[in-house]
């Protein structure tokens, strides 16, 4: 048998509490959670399950209440600002359901703003090109597509060569045939370049690409299952 790649994220027994008024709202409660290395990862879940909570936490946008988190055995769990900020930066990149980027800068301005972030950065006309929008480089938001938008945040988010790719419902304001366009890039990226990626959806369909599939239910991991077969995004129908 082959070893298991290392993991990359480690949580253990993350509770995430918030108060809304009178009201205690448990989030998490008490998740388990491995990221390895190369892995691509689908969270499901109905709205209200704990994924996005689950999500921002690790990657460095939100702290635990309570439990453990650690990235490459460093200890996340209780960190400074300027820890998490360094974290953020160097090691995760984001993708949202909405697309943030900037109206007045170009496909390649986007991406070259995160770019310039990083220490050791992908040219942005490469990232273009792996989600393959090259033609499209000198164009404004306004003159893309929504599917095209999604593609630039994409790029603009692994331009930094992040070890993690965390994505929160990245198609969940697409129609099927231009998520499907969106989860190829995400697969490319993942195989390509080893990225270890992270993909909340409430979308079922989608966990059939996964590598393993993790349904939260009401704050807690309901179950962990690994897929004995991934299968290509153009063959996921929703």
């Amino acid at each position: 048998m082959t070893e298991p790649e290392p993991v990359v994220i480690r949580a253990r027994g993350l509770v995430k509490k918030y108060r809304m008024g009178e009201v205690e709202v448990r989030a998490l409660r008490g998740v388990d959670f491995d990221l390895r290395h190369g892995e691509l990862v689908v969270l499901l879940g109905p709205s209200g399950s704990g994924k996005s909570t689950l999500l921002n936490i690790l990657g460095g946008l939100d702290v635990p209440t309570s439990g453990e988190l650690a990235y490459d055995g460093q200890d996340l769990s209780h960190p400074s600002e300027e820890k998490l900020t360094r974290y953020r930066r160097y090691h995760v990149g984001f993708v949202f359901q909405f697309y943030n980027l900037i109206p007045s800068l170009t496909a390649r301005e986007n991406v070259a703003l995160v770019a310039d972030l990083a220490p050791k950065p992908m040219s942005p006309d490469r990232a273009l090109a792996l989600v393959g929008l090259t033609e499209r480089a000198d164009h404004f938001p306004s003159q893309l597509s929504g599917g095209e938008q999604q593609r630039v945040a994409i790029a603009r988010a692994v331009v930094k060569q992040p070890e993690i790719l965390l994505c929160d419902e990245p198609t969940g304001a697409l129609d099927a045939s231009t998520g499907r366009l969106v989860l190829e890039v995400l697969d490319r990226v993942n195989r390509e370049l080893g990225t270890s990626v992270a993909v909340v959806t409430h979308n079922a369909p989608i966990a059939k690409m996964a590598d393993r599939v993790i349904t939260l239910m009401d704050g807690t991991i309901a179950s962990d299952t690994a897929n004995p077969h991934r299968v290509a995004p153009a063959e996921v129908s929703w």
